[in-house]
């Protein structure tokens, strides 16, 4: 029993021995130190994040630069140029470009109102009336483009699908008056107006804005005319 607890003390005496050859052995080699080094660089070495940087919500540091000088408010070009600036004109009837194409002298140019437009209309429907022709007939009411430049003078589609000559080309057409004196014009159906002759029709007779013509065709090319105007029939 003896010899077993002496062999048992001297086993315990002779590991603790050993354990601290080691220890001094591994101090000697840096070891401890080394791995206390690397497990710190390991905390350290995890990544931190980012404060995000605090948006600018101060006026002043959004507001562009402007310049130091004093600003001069200015109440008006006018004022700040010194010159009187020249009024509006107040727009003519007649303005110069429109006269420059005129084919009358500028004081025969009338401007109709619409009481004398509608009083030349209801006598061109009286006298399409009167006559009771078997012509087919329609009133066309003046305007300038008609009557003193341009001249141009489109006819009602209706019309000219029911009863004018319906070609590719153009259609002389006579106008006749009510004295019998007659006039060329051409008739483009493409564009269901009357051009050329019309114009010295026009120019003879001395039409005005706001007339009211009477056109009846007594043949498929021919038509015959009543005048009315503002002022009453033409003689």
């Amino acid at each position: 029993m003896t010899s077993n607890n002496s062999n048992t003390n001297t086993y315990e005496e002779a590991r603790k021995q050993r354990l601290l050859e080691n220890k001094k052995r591994i101090e000697e080699l840096g070891i401890l130190k080394i791995s206390k080094s690397l497990s710190d660089i390991t905390k350290s070495g995890k990544p931190q994040r980012r404060q995000p940087k605090p948006r600018a919500t101060s006026i002043s540091i959004l507001e562009p630069r402007r310049s130091s000088r004093a600003r001069n408010i200015v109440s008006s070009y006018r004022d700040d140029i010194g010159v009187e600036l020249p009024l509006m004109r107040k727009r003519s009837k007649f303005n110069s470009s429109w006269t420059s194409y005129l084919a009358r002298p500028v004081d025969e140019v009338k401007s109709s109102t619409l009481e004398e437009r509608n009083a030349a209309m209801k006598s061109a429907e009286k006298i399409q009336c009167s006559q009771q022709s078997k012509f087919p007939s329609f009133i066309k009411s003046m305007v300038r483009s008609h009557v003193y430049s341009c001249f141009w003078l489109g006819l009602p589609t209706w019309f000219c699908e029911d009863h004018l000559p319906k070609s590719d080309g153009n259609t002389e057409i006579v106008l006749e008056d009510e004295s019998g004196a007659e006039y060329e014009a051409v008739y483009i159906s493409k564009r269901t107006g009357l051009s050329g002759g019309w114009r010295a029709f026009a120019l003879d007779h001395k039409l005005d804005d706001g007339d009211a013509l009477v056109f009846e065709l007594t043949e498929p090319t021919r038509f015959k005319f009543f005048l009315t105007c503002t002022t009453g029939i033409h003689s």
